[in-house]
């Protein structure tokens, strides 16, 4: 075989290996995974497992459906996910937001849930092998700044309901702190109690992790900081255990002062293809295309609103814990996890912004965590439903609490204060919006974006000096919306001065332009001749330059630096006098 057919192949085979592990991001880290990782993994899932269990179970009720349906939505995200995502903290599952727009749109029909997940899922899965991911890179840091602080404020003060024991508060956040107040004086004492105490620890142990020795220490104190650091590390776990027992102990004495999980249905889901029909509560069939007329533009709000929310929060925590993220191919997890979720019976689900808080806090290392979750998940719908009973949920409560409440980040309004004051904007709108409804707050605040960016393309800035001659430098680049404000500017300052005045154009800045350009150019350049005085094009880009020659502009003139564009300019007058 020659050498060059040997090269070829070599090549080829590179590029394919290349190109599966981006398809099955897996494959980059599980060659380098270590024991170590493998505790942190356990530790992680095992404690989101704890977290997930009662919170699908609640999330199934927001969306008006059987609790059961929950946990059937909340174990095929972690093992998709392992597979395909690129974001180590991220855990795929029913989430309160989803569960309100399923619920608006099903209204508690679970034939109805589980197909909408199917189509949620290609649409989604349909945009990532499209590479339609870069539509997400307009969310911008303020944007997701001002997302991840309201999050974090509407999902902790979400569970001070759950720390004082209180029932029917509703989800929407402006009536969930007026009724929370409101109903203070219903508070049961043993859920206040064993939730302060929960929040106690967790800030206790927090602490102490931030104060842990050097590691260059003796042999003894080494085994002791090892041993405060597995403590301070299983905080979550530690905390959630120690909160059943106590439950359990006072429940056997005839004493249920805790509001704790309660029972659930066992069993798994079967594995089957999502209904295309559904059958009226009077036997009349409803088709698959009534169905889809029934759901209407909830099926471009929801796949988006589903990738919007994921991506917000990979990105948040990606920029928390230094890593980075693909947008296509978390697309492509979430559409597969939804598209296969619909074959357990899933409904459509989405990155967890307060699971993904305590998968990075407990200090998760790899995705492989979130297949222990799924396992506790199966485990929990198979056998272990009697020992998730006692979970209080005020526990809980705390540990989503500890969680969120370092994403509240108040230090960044000083610094885009200092830096550029115009960002606030789609942060305090996105911060702000986004308590009235989390997903209206990412719209507006991408939406105040970008308006700020077509802003900034339709009104460059343009530096002028006089040299005799009026240089105008501009100072980003040159598109269709600018065309206008550039004529404008050159009218007023030199065409309609008196007498009028040549210009010299510093375009060094701009690298590509298009056919609204050139004819304004164009007429740019009749009006200047028109007034007998010149425009004269200087330090012209070699891409530029082409599509401006290939115009053939009557008139175009053009120099290598403003000062020869000067001395040019500087001759004519001296012919003219």
């Amino acid at each position: 075989m020659d050498q060059p057919l040997l090269d070829r192949l070599s090549a080829w085979g590179c590029c394919s290996c290349s190109t599966l592990k981006a398809w099955l991001p897996i494959l980059t880290w599980m060659p380098k995974y270590k024991l170590k990782w493998l505790q942190m993994d356990l530790l992680a899932g095992l404690t989101v497992g704890l977290t997930t269990v009662p919170q699908a179970l609640a999330y199934a009720e927001v969306a008006g459906l059987p609790v059961q349906y929950g946990l059937y939505s909340a174990f095929m995200g972690g093992f998709i996910y392992a597979l395909l995502g690129t974001a180590k903290d991220v855990t795929l599952g029913p989430t309160a937001i989803m569960s309100l727009l399923c619920f608006s749109v099903v209204g508690g029909q679970p034939h109805r849930a589980v197909l909408l997940s199917l189509l949620c899922g290609l649409i989604q899965a349909g945009m990532a092998l499209l590479r339609l991911g870069f539509l997400l890179d307009f969310i911008s840091f303020p944007v997701i700044k001002g997302f991840t602080s309201a999050a974090a404020v509407t999902i902790g003060f979400g569970q001070v309901k759950n720390i004082l024991g209180l029932q029917g508060v509703p989800h929407e956040f402006f009536l969930e702190v007026y009724y929370t107040f409101y109903k203070i004086p219903e508070a049961r004492t043993g859920d206040v109690v064993l939730g302060l105490l929960c929040l106690v620890a967790l800030v206790m142990l927090s602490l102490m992790k931030g104060s842990l020795g050097s590691e260059e220490a003796p042999t003894c104190s080494t085994v002791a900081r090892k041993l405060v650091w597995t403590v301070v590390t299983m905080r979550n776990a530690l905390v959630v255990v120690a909160a059943s027992f106590v439950a359990f102990s006072w429940n056997a004495y005839g004493h249920p002062v805790f509001t704790v999980t309660g029972e659930t249905s066992r069993g798994l889901p079967p594995f089957r293809p999502p209904p295309t029909s559904d059958t009226t509560a009077n036997g009349t069939v409803v088709s698959f295309g009534e169905i889809l007329e029934d759901f209407g533009g909830a099926l471009a709000v929801i796949p988006f609103m589903g990738l919007l929310e994921s991506i917000a929060i990979a990105k948040a925590f990606a920029s928390q814990n230094n890593y980075r993220i693909d947008a296509n191919q978390e697309l492509l997890a979430i559409g597969v996890t939804n598209v296969i979720g619909s074959f357990v019976s899933a409904y459509p689900v989405t990155g967890s912004f307060g699971r993904t808080a305590v998968n990075s806090q407990t200090g998760v290392c790899t995705p492989a965590g979130g297949i222990v979750t799924s396992v506790i998940v199966l485990l929990s719908l198979a056998f272990l439903m009697p020992a998730f009973y006692y979970i209080p949920k005020a526990s809980l409560a705390a540990v989503i609490i500890c969680a969120v409440a370092p994403m509240v980040d108040y230090r960044v309004v000083g610094k885009m204060w200092k830096i550029r004051k115009l960002d606030l904007l789609p942060f305090v709108v996105t911060f702000l919006m986004s308590f009235w409804q989390v997903q209206y707050g990412i719209v507006g605040g991408v939406a105040v974006s970008g308006a700020l960016l077509l802003y900034n393309m339709a009104r460059p800035p343009i530096t002028v000096s006089d040299h005799g001659v009026l240089v105008m430098e501009l100072g980003s680049g040159l598109s269709f919306p600018a065309t206008e404000y550039l004529s404008h500017i050159i009218y007023t300052q030199a065409l309609q001065a008196c007498p009028p005045r040549s210009v010299v154009l510093d375009c060094h800045h701009v690298s590509i332009i298009d056919y609204a350009v050139i004819s304004e150019l164009s007429d740019l350049l009749r009006q200047f001749r028109l007034r007998e005085v010149r425009l004269v094009f200087c330090r012209l880009q070699l891409s530029v330059l082409e599509v401006l020659l290939a115009a053939d502009l009557q008139g175009f003139t053009y120099k290598d630096s403003v000062e020869a564009a000067l001395q040019m300019e500087s001759e004519g007058l001296n012919a003219d006098s």
